[in-house]
């Protein structure tokens, strides 16, 4: 599709809703110019959506319309629910009264902040529209967190003025088909332009959505590479959780979690903790699931994947979801938003999956140009031990044998604590099979429970997760 095309496509939109009498509101942008605005006037018979524009760039002027911050951010999800609770309450108060019954009121919001000339920022936004789907109805909300990828300050504020459009038009044509207005967020936008990694729906419309499996779908529909969920099982933003924190991070499939999980995670956890410069109350314990291990196909089990991050939960862990196979993309994820220790919890046979130049080969650099990527700096692994139960031998960090050509990179690795044993490993839990575990689980009760914490066993009986019949 050609550049006019994707503006005519926007502003068609635009001009779909501007001539649907019913559909009256206010649309308030703070940071990046007036762009959603803009592509309504431009579309023409604005006058019959738009009660008001405005953008209020000084921090005075925007304190004395929406109350002062008191942390004194402005670019905040508490900002743009001020903003929302203002431009609504303000727009149904004064014309609900006076405006045609089956008007439905909207008020769409943003505060962002785009690539400037002074300084070099984080190019994000919270954006938001509070919408009635109904006339008379009481209104429902959906929210966003953006990040900007563009290079430009004008490209950035275009993109936005797309993906504003786009949110109204499709929370009043699509409001039934949630994963749908995720989809559509970013119609004519090319891929890399916009990143969308949290999004939340609420109010008496949206009250039956799970939110984790809408922002599992931003993952799997390529909006953003991850979403995080903290102990509660709260959505969260990467770019605010994971600000200045320590990052200790265990991967697998967890089905279920098992005792070999705990173990790995408090005996990696003190090692970690202990080196001189890591404030522990600063770390932050993240177990992170690929989105191949939540897909067979290119199909999601919702029910599969909310067992797995409920029963993370309860023993915890914040969660993380993401669309990283290799290691070394996982660590520039974090860097994005720290620059303290991190740390990731590997069992012996992620360490051989490391060390094999196939899992490389669509690299240029091949395993060299992943490893320079993966330990340039504050990064290590914590390899749990196996027992190779044929020659019952334990296999740590310390016996490991890399391929011959390999095993000089390895020992350099090793000898400069870039890889490092996990001490203090429970052996008697080096048994545990997990294929085995999950095959048992759906044979119903038996041996599979002394393998799994006791909390984790009865959230499986009493939901019946995982398939345990």
């Amino acid at each position: 599709m050609s550049e006019r095309e994707k503006v005519h496509n926007t502003l068609h939109k635009a001009l779909q809703i501007n001539l649907d009498n019913c559909k009256y509101g206010t649309i308030v942008e703070i940071g990046a110019g007036q762009e959603v605005a803009r592509n309504f006037f431009q579309a023409g018979g604005a006058a019959g959506t738009v009660a008001k524009t405005m953008s209020a760039y000084d921090m005075q002027v925007s304190d004395d319309i929406y109350g002062e911050e008191a942390n004194r951010r402005y670019v905040t999800r508490s900002r743009l629910m001020k903003m929302l609770d203002k431009e609504y309450s303000s727009v149904t108060e004064l014309l609900a009264p006076k405006r045609a019954k089956n008007t439905t009121f909207f008020s769409y919001a943003a505060t962002v902040t785009a690539k400037s000339y002074l300084q070099k920022n984080e190019c994000h936004g919270w954006i938001g529209i509070r919408v009635q789907l109904y006339p008379q109805a009481a209104p429902s909300d959906v929210i966003l967190h953006v990040r900007m990828l563009d290079n430009d300050g004008s490209s950035q504020q275009e993109a936005l003025g797309v993906l504003g459009v786009n949110l109204i038009h499709a929370v009043y044509h699509k409001f039934t088909e949630p994963k749908k207005i995720i989809e559509s967020l970013i119609d004519d936008l090319e891929p890399g332009r916009l990143e969308i990694d949290m999004i939340n729906f609420s109010g008496p419309y949206f009250e039956e959505i799970e939110n984790r499996l809408m922002n599992l779908h931003l993952v799997h529909h390529n909006l953003t590479h991850a979403i995080m969920f903290n102990p509660e099982g709260e959505v969260q933003v990467p770019s605010e959780y994971l600000y200045k924190k320590n990052i200790l991070v265990v991967r697998g499939a967890f089905t279920p979690v098992t005792k070999v999980h705990l173990d790995m995670t408090q005996c990696g956890m003190q090692q970690f903790n202990a080196m001189p410069h890591v404030n522990p109350e600063q770390t932050l314990t993240l177990a992170e699931l690929t989105m191949a291990s939540l897909t067979v196909g290119d199909k999601i089990d919702d029910a599969d994947f909310l067992a797995r991050v409920d029963m993370l939960n309860t023993q915890g862990y914040t969660v993380m979801i993401s669309n990283y196979l290799r290691y070394f993309r996982l660590r520039e994820y974090f860097r994005r938003y720290t620059q303290q220790q991190i740390g990731m919890i590997l069992g012996i046979s992620n360490l051989e999956l490391i060390f094999d130049e196939e899992y490389y080969k669509t690299l240029e650099g091949g395993i060299l140009e992943a490893f320079s990527k993966l330990f340039p700096d504050n990064t290590r692994l914590y390899i749990y031990p196996s027992k190779n139960s044929e020659k019952d031998e334990l296999i740590t960090a310390d016996n490991f044998k890399a391929s011959p050509k390999l095993k000089h990179l390895y020992s350099h690795l090793f000898d400069n604590k870039y890889v490092e044993s996990i001490e203090g490993a429970d052996e008697s839990l080096l048994s545990i099979n997990p294929a085995e575990i999950a095959a048992g689980i759906v044979k119903g009760r038996g041996e599979w429970e002394e393998s799994v914490p006791d909390s984790i066993v009865d959230m499986i009986i009493e939901k019946r997760l995982l398939g345990f019949r």
